[in-house]
């Protein structure tokens, strides 16, 4: 590793990190990668598998599944972003990261990050639109304009991922080059920076923290809105539809926003690393995995589509057989 000095103080410059992990006995280590791969498999499968579902049933070809199905893209690489590495450091002696590799990982992880909480506020509008303005809502919500909304939440993404990663990686890593994470992430490349950090520290609460409160407010408005409509229903069935499809939301949006306070937009994160580790296994890897399990448990259309899928594949193997 080349060094400079300056002075008293010498700096050698860090051209490959080291992941910690989680540390622990060969039976811990084998637990962990016993259940990082369960998680991971169940959430390629669940995916995957709604992505399929949602392509091949015209019957889904509306916006709130497309944009479930654009969810469902980006749960997918978020986690194939980071557990495959994980899953290879956990046996790994070295455990080594690349400089380059691991700015990769850190772009790729805040560009799908954020790009999914903009979805999800895409999608309480999209309710919102569907069931307080319902006239309005098939000239509103049409291809192209679905198309936009989820280019500009990609766009945004892809906005906070370029000056997180040029911020945080522009800073001198001289102290050590062991990352207390299972991935590269902002808090833990904070705690091993040599420099001033303090920028970094109030891009990461602002920016972080102003799309977290402007994307739960477009949520809770709308939700507002459709709280009132839903009140004025005389119809019992109109109204349990309608939960139905809510709750699902309601219940990924509050898995995802509560990880993401608890991990960027709370000062104080960047010091509890432990902490920091088991929630970050949870948005990772458990609610990827959740998130399609909740739209299809708690959704008849998504049900409906998965029997009619069975039955054309249960079809098709019988014109086989004979």
């Amino acid at each position: 590793m080349p060094s400079h000095s300056n002075g008293n103080l010498s700096m050698v410059y860090i051209q490959d990190f080291v992941l910690e992990g989680f540390g622990g006995s060969l039976e811990t280590q084998t637990l962990l990668f016993t259940l990082f791969l369960a998680l991971y498999m169940v959430t390629l499968l669940g995916n995957i598998l709604m992505i399929i579902i949602i392509t091949l049933d015209a019957r889904l070809h509306s916006p709130m599944y497309f944009f479930l199905k654009n969810l469902s893209f980006v749960d997918l690489c978020y986690s194939s972003v980071i557990t495959p590495n994980a899953l290879a450091n956990i046996f790994s002696s070295s455990k080594v990261i690349t400089f380059t590799g691991c700015a990769t990982q850190f772009f790729f992880i805040s560009l799908l990050a954020t790009t999914e909480c903009f979805l999800l506020g895409v999608m309480a509008y999209d309710r919102f639109m569907a069931i307080c303005s319902p006239l309005s809502y098939p000239s509103t919500m049409c291809q192209s304009a679905c198309t936009r909304l989820v280019l500009g939440a990609y766009c945004g993404g892809c906005f906070n991922s370029v000056v997180q990663t040029s911020f945080t990686f522009h800073l001198p890593f001289c102290s050590s080059n062991h990352i207390n994470h299972f991935f590269c992430d902002v808090p833990p490349l904070l705690q091993i920076a040599c420099g001033n950090t303090a920028i970094n520290e109030l891009l990461l609460f602002g920016i972080c923290g102003l799309i977290i409160v402007g994307v739960m407010f477009v949520i809770l408005i709308s939700y507002g809105y459709i709280t009132v409509t839903i009140l004025r229903m005389r119809s019992g069935a109109g109204r349990r539809k309608v939960f139905s499809t809510c709750g699902s939301h309601m219940t990924v949006v509050t898995l995802f926003f509560g990880t993401a306070f608890v991990m960027y937009a709370q000062p104080g994160a960047i010091e509890s690393m432990e902490q920091g580790k088991v929630v970050s296994v949870f948005y990772t890897l458990v609610i990827p995995m959740l998130n399609p399990l909740i739209y299809s448990l708690r959704n008849k259309d998504v049900k409906e589509a998965m029997r009619r899928l069975s039955q054309k594949h249960m079809a098709v193997r019988r014109m086989c057989c004979w």
